[in-house]
């Protein structure tokens, strides 16, 4: 339950700065987590990215703001933070269907999108096998792509670096090099307050890294769920652990990766693991 209330304080930060800059690091720190795992949690919850919540709350808010005799559509803009009354009527229409100028006439119709609250909820029960272990750190050799804070800009650049491994012949490489455990193909979010964010495709190995990057997984505990199936199964059970194992777990997430290790990485019938970090409550 304390869980659940540090995700609705968050949620209130949120709506006390809607007309400031909400700082997504700040978010973390209300929830306990990093500013990555934050998101990866709401948007699992809440079934949309944050940025999209957080633009929803403005619009719906502007079109208050926009009912009002006086009110000029530059002043709101510049209110919920758009410098640009063209990304403001572009933002407005893409949520209300219609013009900010519209707005004033009687008998339009606008959206209202009213604050998220989260709560626990019991479904009908279906097993989730996972175990706890506690592991040294270990070093990885791979390659790289840099990560957004917003972590929906990354929807794309993650699939697009997978396909570009699997087609350019940097996945043999690299399965020709694992010798350590966890044996498989690795896919790791280094989404921290210490270092720039980085998705890697790599595996554990201590030989040369060659024309490959390395990096140290640091020490950490983790909750870790087998799964199989395709890409989209590893997202449907990766949603499953955010949504209901990890509010009444008594666990929390820790400031570690997030790891994936795919033991077989065919994308039609894989068979994975997912790495939670965490530590108890």
């Amino acid at each position: 339950m304390e869980w659940i209330e540090r995700l609705n304080k968050a949620i209130d930060y949120i709506e006390e700065n809607l007309t400031d800059k909400i700082d997504y690091d700040e978010l973390g720190k209300i929830a306990c987590c990093s500013a990555y795992h934050f998101q990866r949690m709401f948007s699992y919850m809440a079934g949309m990215p944050l940025s999209e919540y957080v633009r929803k709350r403005k619009m719906s808010l502007a079109a208050v703001d926009l009912q009002g005799k006086e009110a000029k559509i530059i002043d709101v803009a510049e209110k919920y933070g758009y410098s640009s009354p063209t990304a403001f009527n572009r933002a407005f229409q893409a949520i209300h269907g219609i013009a900010p100028s519209a707005v004033k006439a009687e008998g339009v119709s606008v959206k209202s999108f009213p604050p998220i609250a989260f709560k626990i909820t019991i479904k009908g029960a279906e097993e989730m096998n996972y175990r706890i272990e506690t592991k040294e750190s270990f070093r990885i050799v791979g390659v790289s792509v840099p990560l957004e804070k917003e972590i929906e800009k990354n929807f794309s650049v993650i699939p697009s670096k997978w396909q570009e491994v699997s087609t350019n012949g940097t996945l043999p490489k690299l399965i020709q090099m694992m010798d350590a455990e966890p044996m498989g193909v690795l896919g790791i979010s280094t989404c921290n307050e210490e270092e720039p964010w980085r998705y890697y495709i790599a595996v554990a190995t201590a030989k040369e890294k060659g024309e490959f990057e390395e990096y140290t997984v640091p020490a950490a505990t983790w909750a870790i769920f087998p799964g199989s199936g395709t890409n989209q199964s590893i997202q449907e059970l990766e949603k499953r652990i955010v949504t209901e194992w990890l509010p009444t777990s008594g666990y929390e997430y820790a400031n570690a990766p997030d790891i994936e290790v795919y033991i077989n990485p065919d994308p039609e019938d894989a068979k994975y693991e997912v790495w939670i970090p965490v530590t108890k409550k």
